[in-house]
């Protein structure tokens, strides 16, 4: 059996993440036994909410453990199986971690899930058409529940979340206005992705401004806004709200470090009769099989055109992690391991 490379999380942060808080380490792999497969990980995800796990503090689910592999989405290939559904060289998305390979008992239901890459390259399967595809698709369409004709808000606009939710939102005959950092993230918003507009916030200093530069680019209000981000973000957005306006509470990156969030109009949540809900994506795995099909569709015909960010080696990852945490990456964040 081959030697495994794996990132393990040695110490929690005191404030901010830092490369620091990572092991890296080499171990054997075990040999398998009967039921179990050998998976050889091609790409690993980095995601946002990693950096929660890494806290001890209560959250939705349990603080990553010291000395363990950190939690990770990964795809790649049966290297080895002892499973008869299972074959060497299917492709396979899993939730195999920071390391290179995983020995994974093929017979606990959604452990491994296989995939074809006829249509759509292997990667997609920890971005569009993965996890942060449906949590876009569910926030989008059991949440905000667009009707045509209103505006759909979004944050983080050209990320793995963010650049989903703004297509799905146009499919449905939405307006779609999307926040980002940078020029050239707000041109490929617009440009690639189909979105009518997109605010550059790193031109904005505070809410009322990004509050001003939004009533230009949503003139009927805002209906529904799809949050990542929280601070200054969300209060212009508030601003800008219409009656009946709903928010699908995906995720605060603002505050991910341990600093409050304050909010500076809540006022208006009651004033516009508005809807907030929080939700986790794996609480919902009644939606993935109708979310995937239309995400895979998107991306096959080349409607959804999802960007990545690669880094390259396992070692990488703390770094890569860091970055993403900071917006330093461009749509979605992937480590590549072979």
């Amino acid at each position: 059996m081959p030697k495994n490379r794996q990132i393990v999380l040695d110490s929690r942060p005191q404030g901010e993440a830092s490369a620091a808080n990572f092991k890296l380490l080499t171990t054997d792999t075990p040999a398998l036994a009967d039921g179990q497969v050998l998976v050889r990980h091609h790409y690993l995800s980095l995601d946002p909410y990693m950096r929660g796990r890494m806290n001890e503090g209560k959250s939705y689910a349990q603080p990553q453990p010291l000395g363990q592999v950190m939690i990770g989405g990964t795809v790649g290939e049966v290297a080895e199986s002892r499973n008869p559904k299972y074959a060497a060289g299917d492709k396979v998305v899993g939730m195999g971690g920071w390391q290179e390979y995983s020995v994974v008992d093929g017979n606990q239901p959604g452990a491994l899930r296989k995939v074809s890459t006829s249509q759509v390259p292997l990667s997609h399967y920890l971005g569009a058409v993965g996890m942060p595809g449906v949590t876009a698709w569910y926030g989008l369409v059991k949440i905000i529940e667009p009707k045509a004709g209103q505006t759909v808000v979004v944050s983080a606009a050209s990320g793995a979340v963010g650049s989903a939710v703004g297509v799905l939102a146009k499919k449905r005959g939405a307006r779609a206005v999307g926040v980002a950092g940078g020029a050239e993230k707000c041109r490929y918003v617009t440009e690639e992705l189909g979105f009518d507009a997109c605010i550059d916030y790193k031109q904005h200093k505070d809410a009322q401004s990004l509050s001003q530069a939004l009533k230009e680019a949503c003139p009927g209000g805002v209906d529904g806004y799809f949050e990542n981000v929280g601070g200054i973000v969300l209060d212009a957005v508030l601003l800008r709200a219409n009656s009946f306006a709903r928010i699908a509470m995906c995720g605060m990156i603002s505050g991910y470090d341990g600093k409050p969030i304050p909010m500076q109009y809540p006022q208006l949540i009651l004033t516009n009769r508005m809807r907030i809900e929080g939700f986790i994506v794996s609480e919902h795995m009644e939606v993935w099989p109708e979310a995937l099909a239309e995400l895979g569709q998107l991306v096959g015909s080349g409607e959804l055109k999802p960007r990545e960010s690669v880094a390259q080696g396992l070692e990488s990852a703390p770094e890569a992690f860091m970055g993403l945490l900071r917006g330093r990456n461009f749509g979605k964040q992937l480590v590549k391991l072979v």
